[in-house]
């Protein structure tokens, strides 16, 4: 036989095995290739799943506690405010004072008014007036006089970004210079290592706002700095004396 009919013999039968498979199985290997390749992308969703979940986890575990206030916030709640400090809290109203917890509780911070002559109570009632964005936890009048203004465990508008994890004292002044009356430099030192004791700090975790941003304030003690030093050696002297 011709290799050229022996060719075409061929093909004819290939031709008739490849019209003798069975329709059906064809479309069970296609309908079993497809699962498969469902079952693995559904697989595969799963996996994602679970690592977005554990990631979102990890991310939760690293930061969640920086958002929550620490145990020291907690205890500032718990607080005995002493007799000799006259409690005036002022309104909530989102600027002076935003009703927010410290973060944490890290150091005290001694301001100055700037306004010569003012007392403790007209600077607590201006935090209070809606002309005001600032506030302090504390201020000390010219007499010694002591008006708390927020909850120990708030956030004042007085430290710039260390607002979230300090107290703020504002301290009144007779004069420019910006010096301390006797009597309110008795009671800065008196209060400072009261909050050092109530906060499980020690003097050098009083600081100045200068201390903070570079602003001279409280001003006659950035410009003398030895008086700056004398005070916090006093509030160590209390500390030390367990007062």
């Amino acid at each position: 036989m011709p290799d050229r009919e022996k060719r075409y013999m061929k093909n004819e039968i290939d031709t008739d095995r490849l019209s003798d498979r069975n329709p059906a199985r064809h479309d069970d290997a296609f309908s079993g290739r497809h699962s498969r390749r469902n079952r693995k992308r559904k697989n595969n969703r799963k996996i994602l799943k679970r690592l977005l979940f554990l990631f979102a986890l990890l991310l939760a575990v690293r930061f969640l506690p920086a958002l929550l206030p620490g145990d020291d916030v907690q205890q500032l709640k718990e607080v005995q405010i002493p007799d000799w400090i006259d409690t005036q809290l002022i309104q909530t109203d989102g600027a002076s004072r935003r009703g927010a917890d410290l973060k944490e509780l890290n150091n005290i911070v001694v301001h100055y008014v700037g306004n010569p002559g003012s007392t403790a109570q007209q600077n607590r009632d201006y935090f209070d007036s809606s002309a005001s964005n600032v506030s302090s936890h504390f201020v000390v009048g010219l007499e010694g006089e002591i008006i708390q203004c927020l909850p120990l465990w708030e956030i004042s508008s007085a430290s710039n970004h260390r607002n979230s994890d300090t107290i703020s004292i504002e301290v009144c002044h007779p004069d420019t210079t910006g010096r301390f009356t006797d009597a309110a430099r008795q009671s800065v030192t008196r209060l400072c290592a009261w909050l050092c004791q109530t906060g499980s700090l020690d003097s050098e975790d009083v600081i100045r706002h200068y201390d903070v941003t570079g602003k001279l304030c409280p001003l006659y003690y950035v410009e003398y700095e030895e008086e700056w030093i004398a005070l916090k050696n006093e509030i160590q002297m209390i500390l030390d004396a367990g007062i």
